[in-house]
C-alpha cells in the first residue's frame, strides 16, 4: 500500500542555494523536511557570486530580498581581452552577493517557515531510501540530493565524459576606492590564454574575483599565476594593483564537470538538484538561477507525487539547451583568433552580449 505523500520524510542532502530553496518551498507547503548541511556556520564557496535577474525574482517568492542583504547592483557586462573591453548593458538587473550571505539568509528562512535544518552533519554515503551521516544513518524516501559540485558515494554522477583538467580559484578583494568605482555596476569577464576570470562588486566594499585556468598551463603556486595573468592582460593588471587579498589563500577546486546534465539511471526517490543536475560553464552567470530552478521543478515534483524520472525530464528540458550552448561557446574561446574575433565583434555590437545572456539562461515558469 502507497505510504499517503503527506507522511513520507523528506531528506534534503546540502544546504546551498538549491538545498536551502527546496527547503523553503517545500517548508512552506507545510512538508516535514530535514535539511542536512555540513558547514557548522556561514562559510564561503567557489561561485562567481552573480545572481542574474531570474534568480533575484524567483529568491524574492522565498521571501529573500538580496537588495536588503547588501547585494550589489549590476546591470551591464564587460567583456576582455588583451586589454581590449566591450561592454553592453544586461537584458535585465541583476546583483552580486556573497555565498557567505546568501546560503545563510536562506537557511535562516528555511528554519522560520518550519524546516528541520542541521548543521555540521556531513552526509557520507547514500542509496535509495537511506542516508549515512557521520553520526547516524536517516530514513530518506525521499532524497533531494544537492550537494553542489562534491558527490556523494553511492549517488555518484555519472558524466557524459571525463572532466577536464580544469583549477577553478575564488578569492575576494578590497578594492581601491578607484577600482571600485571603476568596477560597480559591472561584471567582468576578461578571456586569457588557458582560461578566463569573473570579477565583480558584491556587498560592502568586496569584490569577488574567480580564476578557471588549465592544469596544464598553469601548474604553478597562487602567487606567481595572478602575477602571470596581470603581466598577461592590462586590464586585470589595473584592476588589481594595490588590491588587498581579503583572505590568506583562495578557494580552489578540480575537474569541475562543465557542460554535464544528468541523463540517468534515476534511482527511486532521488531528486538532484543544482549541480547534481546539471553544470554550466562559471563564465555564463546562471549557475545559481539553474539551482533555484531545479528547487523550485523538485519541490513541485515532490508535492504533485511526480517521480525522479519525470522531474529530471523537465530539468534537461529547461537546463539542457543552455547548457549546451555556453559549452560550446566556453570551448570557442579557447582559440585566442575566436577570443579576439568575439571581443571585436561585441565591441561593433553591443547587442550581441544580450543576446548571450538571453540564450543561456533558465527562464522561471
Amino acid at each position: 500500500m502507497r505510504r499517503p505523500a503527506a507522511l513520507t520524510p523528506i531528506v534534503i542532502a546540502g544546504g546551498g542555494v538549491a538545498g536551502a530553496s527546496a527547503a523553503c518551498r517545500l517548508a512552506q507547503a507545510g512538508r516535514a523536511v530535514t535539511l542536512l548541511e555540513r558547514e557548522t556556520g556561514p562559510a564561503h564557496k567557489i561561485c562567481g557570486e552573480f545572481i542574474s535577474g531570474e534568480a533575484v525574482a524567483d529568491l524574492a517568492t522565498l521571501g529573500v530580498d538580496v537588495g536588503s542583504l547588501g547585494g550589489a547592483p549590476i546591470g551591464a557586462m564587460r567583456l576582455v581581452h588583451r586589454g581590449r573591453v566591450a561592454e553592453s548593458r544586461l537584458p535585465f538587473q541583476a546583483a552580486g552577493l556573497s555565498r557567505f550571505r546568501l546560503d545563510e539568509a536562506l537557511l535562516a528562512r528555511a528554519v522560520a517557515l518550519g524546516a528541520d535544518v542541521r548543521r555540521g552533519v556531513r552526509v557520507r554515503n547514500a542509496a535509495p531510501g537511506m542516508v549515512q551521516t557521520d553520526h547516524a544513518s536517516l530514513s530518506a524516501p525521499i532524497l533531494l540530493l544537492a550537494t553542489g559540485k562534491h558527490d556523494v558515494r553511492g549517488l555518484a554522477r555519472i558524466p557524459g565524459r571525463a572532466p577536464e583538467e580544469l583549477i577553478g580559484f575564488k578569492l575576494h578583494l578590497r578594492l581601491t576606492r578607484a577600482q571600485r568605482a571603476a568596477l560597480t555596476g559591472f561584471v567582468e569577464v576578461i578571456l586569457f590564454d588557458g582560461g578566463y576570470a569573473g570579477l565583480q562588486m558584491v556587498e560592502g566594499d568586496t569584490a569577488n574575483l574567480c580564476l578557471l585556468v588549465d592544469r596544464g598551463r598553469y601548474d604553478v603556486d597562487w602567487p606567481t599565476l595572478l602575477a602571470a595573468l596581470q603581466r598577461e592582460d592590462s586590464h586585470l593588471a589595473r584592476r588589481l594593483d594595490g588590491a588587498c587579498a581579503a583572505w590568506v589563500r583562495p578557494l580552489t577546486i578540480f575537474r569541475v564537470p562543465y557542460g554535464f546534465v544528468h541523463q540517468g539511471p534515476d534511482q527511486p526517490g532521488v531528486y538532484r538538484l543544482g549541480d547534481q543536475a546539471a553544470v554550466i560553464p562559471s563564465f555564463c552567470g546562471d549557475g545559481m538561477a539553474i539551482a533555484l530552478h531545479s528547487a523550485r521543478l523538485a519541490a513541485t515534483a515532490v508535492l504533485q507525487g511526480d517521480d525522479p524520472a519525470t522531474y529530471h525530464r523537465a530539468m534537461r528540458r529547461d537546463a539542457g539547451p543552455p547548457v549546451r550552448l555556453a559549452q560550446r561557446a566556453y570551448r570557442l574561446t579557447r582559440s585566442p583568433a575566436i577570443r579576439t574575433l568575439v571581443v571585436s565583434a561585441t565591441r561593433r555590437w553591443p547587442g550581441l552580449l544580450r543576446v548571450a545572456a538571453l540564450r543561456t539562461r533558465v527562464s522561471m515558469p
